[in-house]
């Protein structure tokens, strides 16, 4: 099982771990990103994520081949929150399981972030101030746009 999913809902890390297992595999290892409080000196109150969906899912499940390709790993598994989050919830999870433990800890960092970098997936932060402000959305929108435009080709 490698796959990348989109949801709504809140995470559960546990039952993905599980997923996961195999006796095949003698390494598992996993990334948790949670929602902090404070973010380039502004105290955050709430996140709120939106996505791209068709082309991050495209994305993503491209990502999770690629990390597959380079390293020999047996699953991986990359899920993303959308919608509103408080902070403390956990917005983005990656697990691989792998015959050993180096193989599974470059391939989770190498689909973390790649997922940050290239998944249409955008962040907007509301602080404690009453003010809110997207991040990082020029790079992953000229990203999208351009995946989209050489998909289209």
């Amino acid at each position: 099982m490698s796959d990348f999913r989109i949801q709504s809902v809140a995470l559960a890390s546990e039952t993905e771990r599980q997923a996961l297992a195999s006796p095949t595999c003698g390494g598992f290892v996993s990334f948790e990103g949670w929602v902090r409080n404070l973010n380039e000196g502004q105290e955050v109150r709430r996140l709120e994520y939106q996505a791209y969906e068709a082309l991050a899912l495209k994305e993503g499940s491209r990502i999770i081949a690629e990390a597959a390709e380079k390293y020999p790993i047996e699953q991986a598994v990359c899920v993303h929150r959308v919608g509103e989050l408080e902070i403390g919830d956990l917005a983005v999870w990656v697990g691989v399981s792998a015959g050993h433990r180096d193989e599974a800890f470059k391939a989770c960092r190498y689909i973390i972030d790649e997922v940050k970098h290239r998944v249409p997936i955008w962040k907007k932060e509301h602080y404690v101030s009453g003010d809110s402000g997207w991040v990082n959305c020029e790079q992953c929108a000229t990203h999208a746009h351009d995946h989209a435009a050489n998909a289209a080709d």
